[in-house]
Order: structure tokens, then sequence, then C-alpha cells
């Protein structure tokens, strides 16, 4: 029976309060005293009648109601259904690691009861000391916990004994390291739907997205070979978001700009005080944190003798060990490699290592050179100028057609990304609203020109010197009439 006893400020009007339980023979289980409040819960029904009468009998004694639950088992209530409601599992302990409460995700991780888990000792289904987490600040610590890896934010509660500060107990977050890997990877992507960045209505760019949509089914490893500069980690992108691993991790790492010691540790993660100057807690590597999801480790070919073997180890059954560590650690990972180079010269150089190269090259997909796709170079380049109008906040411009001509000429050594440089350095640097040619950069400008020329026609057209001279003659003075837009009324 609960009793909410709404009164007016007074001095002992609480102790008369008790006195009336008293006389009743009451038990008090529960009293909370708030400003005109004062909660009381009795251990045994007694006569509601006769105890609200001696009640309201007290000086300055409102009214007397019943009530369902008080305010701080009312708190307690809400703060279980809160808890009840996070994925992440969530303990309570107290300075010797007995678990004081569990939320739903923690106590379905330790396979127990509710009943069970309160009071049983932390330290049975972790594997480090009760010490590190028990520490004088807020920390992460890397743990296994009930065969699981997950990295554990660490929130001590203290005790003051006078000048003197005891660590009490903690509140210990469990977060998955694959639950981690997804929110780096959302942080970095901004979600499904990346196809609408393959622009292009082509008949090579629409076989390539048939393709890569159509690859993206088959949960195996895929390998995307093209020059550089021609999206390739946009494919892998597409490869995930519209497969069966969609919403989970995708991690991508450039094998050529990271240095082999680091990239070993970025891929494989380490145990802690593996090395010199290693975090105390440990890493997970870049395979544990996109476990579930993708993994897309571009520019492979770079990759040393060394880590492709340890990479071939890997794929044999999706099992490693952290450098230092002694765990053996199985990830469930689709594996999506890019490179630019020829990977069969670098096995027949015994560069690249044969058997990885048949373990990664499942399916293949080769991305064309934009050269071979210049029919999208209009629909890119407004895409471009959007972006880059966009990014340096100004008006968008318009294209003049002199440049489009230009931009169709050129042989783009440098494919999709030399074209967005081009245009996203012509929007910054001009002023007027639209884009003329003496906005490019002068080496832009003449590499155009030049390209132009040189790829104009065959030598095995050219019969004689005579006709060759007539024909460089013919297009060079072409050119100068389209750059300068010399008029017949000029020339007289």
């Amino acid at each position: 029976m609960r009793f909410d006893i709404r009164s007016i400020d007074r001095i002992g009007i609480t102790q008369e309060i008790l006195n009336v339980f008293a006389r009743q023979n009451q038990n008090v289980i529960r009293i909370e005293m708030h400003p005109h409040h004062t909660f009381v819960q009795l251990e045994q029904q007694a006569k509601l009648s006769d105890m609200i009468t001696e009640l309201q009998d007290i000086e300055g004694v409102i009214e007397v109601v019943k009530v369902d639950l008080l305010p701080g088992e009312r708190r307690a209530q809400h703060l279980d259904a809160v808890l009840s409601k996070l994925q992440a599992p969530i303990f309570d302990i107290d300075s010797t690691g007995r678990i004081l409460l569990a939320n739903s995700a923690a106590v379905a991780l330790l396979g127990k009861t509710e009943a069970e888990t309160h009071g049983a000792s932390l330290t049975e289904f972790i594997d480090c000391p009760i010490q590190s987490l028990l520490c004088e600040h807020a920390s992460s610590v890397n743990l296994s916990c009930a065969g699981l890896s997950f990295l554990a934010q660490v929130t001590p509660f203290f005790t003051h004994y006078g000048a003197k500060k005891l660590t009490s107990g903690a509140v210990i977050l469990l977060q998955s390291v694959s639950s981690l890997g997804q929110q780096m990877s959302a942080v970095d992507h901004n979600g499904p739907g990346t196809n609408q960045s393959l622009i292009g209505t082509c008949e090579i760019t629409q076989t390539l997205l048939s393709t890569t949509k159509r690859f993206s089914r088959l949960d195996m490893p895929v390998l995307i070979q093209g020059e550089t500069g021609t999206g390739k980690e946009l494919i892998a992108r597409i490869l995930h978001d519209n497969g069966a691993r969609v919403g989970k991790p995708f991690m991508a790492i450039n094998c050529a700009a990271v240095p082999e010691h680091l990239l070993e540790s970025e891929l494989f993660g380490y145990a802690s005080g593996a090395f010199s100057g290693a975090s105390k807690s440990g890493k997970p590597g870049l395979f544990e944190l996109a476990d579930g999801g993708s993994i897309f480790l571009d520019e492979i070919g770079e990759m040393s003798a060394y880590l492709q073997a340890k990479l071939l180890r890997f794929l044999q059954d999706f099992s490693f060990r952290r450098i230092g560590g002694e765990k053996e650690l199985t990830v469930n990972v689709r594996i999506i490699s890019a490179t630019h180079r020829n990977l069969q010269s670098m096995m027949k150089e015994k560069v690249f290592r044969e058997d990885l190269y048949y373990r990664l090259n499942v399916l293949n997909i080769q991305v064309p050179a934009l050269r071979q796709r210049k029919a999208d170079i209009p629909a890119l380049t407004k895409h471009f100028i959007m972006r880059a109008a966009e990014q340096t906040n100004r008006q968008i411009p318009i294209l003049s057609a002199c440049i489009l001509d230009k931009l169709m000429d050129y042989h783009w050594p440098g494919n999709i990304r030399e074209l967005q440089n081009i245009l996203f350095r012509a929007v910054a640097m001009s002023d007027g609203e639209t884009l003329e040619l003496q906005d490019l950069s002068t080496e832009v400008e003449t590499s155009i020109t030049i390209s132009s020329h040189n790829i104009a026609k065959p030598t095995e057209t050219i019969e004689d010197w005579k006709s060759a001279v007539n024909i460089f003659e013919k297009e060079l003075l072409s050119t100068l009439y389209r750059n300068f837009s010399i008029t017949r009324g000029n020339l007289l």
C-alpha cells in the first residue's frame, strides 16, 4: 500500500506522520521526501478510512492520496524500460566486480536469467582483470565477453573519505567491434543509392552497372581492374550496397598508401602490449571491424610478399590472430580488391602470388577508361560543375560549347578523377557566369590541344611527305580557328 501525503512545509510534520503509522502498527518499507509531498509504502494493508482520518488531523496535512508507485519506483521502472531497449549490453558493477544491474542485452549475452546475473562476478565472463575496469577515469578497453569481442566504455564511480577517493564501482557499456565498424562506415558513407553516382548512359557504362549489380548478389570475392581514376572504389560500394550485406560495415584501405608494418596492424589489429607504442587496450583491425560486411583492398598489387602470404592464409577460413595475440578470431567478410596494375605480368615476374590471385579473382570487373566512354563526358561534366559550385558557394556557371568540344577531344590519361579536378579548378578560379576556354589552366589547355593533334590521324593514312604536311596544316588551322574565332573580315 502506497500513499502520497500532501502537506505544507512545516518543521516536525514528518515525525507526526510517522507516529500515525506507529500507532496503527504499520511497518514502513520505504519513505520518500519531496517538497510538500511525503510518499510512504507500507508492508501490509491498513484500514484506509481510519488511516486517512488520523493523517488529516495532523496540522498542515492537506490531502492523502493512494498511489500505485512511489516516485523512485517509477523512475526505476522508466530506467529499466530505457535500458531494455538498448541493444548494447550494459553492466553496473561494484568495487569487487559483482554485477549490481544488467540490462536485457547483457543478460542475454551471458546466457543466464536476470536473477542469476544479479550478484554474479563479471570476471567469470570476461578475459581481463577487474582492476583494468575500475580505473580512476573514464576509459575504453578491448575485451572478450562470453566469447565475443567488444570495446568496453567504462565510467567509474567514486566514494570520498575525506581527502581520499576510492573507486566504488563502474558502469560498463559493451560495444561490439562489428557495430563499431558499422558506425565508422556510416560516417564515411552516405548510405544506399550510391549507384546514382555512376553517371553515364552509353552502352559500356550501362553494361558495367548491370554486371556490377549482378555480381553484388553473388557473395564471392571480386577483383576490380582498371586505370587510375576510373572509379574502382565506387564500383566496390555499389557491389556492397546492392548485395545482402547492405547496412553492414564497408571498410576500405589503400594498400599503397600505408607502410607494410602499419598495414599489417591496420588489417589484423594488435593485442595489448604487442609492440612499443601500442595501445594498452589493443586495437581491432579492419577485418574485425568489417565483420558481417565488406572490406575493400584498393591497390592490392602494391601489397608486399609477406602480407600477400598472410592474406592468403586468412582467405583459407577467414580466421586470424591479432599481432601479438594468442586467440584465434574468425570473421565473416566479403573481400573486394582492386588494382590498376597488370597482375598477370606481375605473376610471371614472381612479384604477385599466383595462388592469391586466383583467390581474389573469383569474379572480375573491368572498369573502362574515360576515353572508352566519351559519350558520358557531357553528363559527367554537368555533375562535376554542379558539385564544384556547391563546394565553392557560387552560382552554377554555364559551360561554353568550346570547352565541351575540347573535353571531348582530350584522351584523359587521368580518367574521371582528372576531369573532376580540371572542372573544379576552372569553377573555383573563374568569376563569370560562363566557363570559357581561358578559365582552364594553360597546362590543361595545351595538353588538350596537343592531345587532339596527336590522336587525330593514324600514320597509316599518310601517303607521302607532301600529304602529311597538308593534313597537319589543315588540322592546325581548324584548331586555331575554333580557339580564337578568327573571322573572314579580320583576315582582310
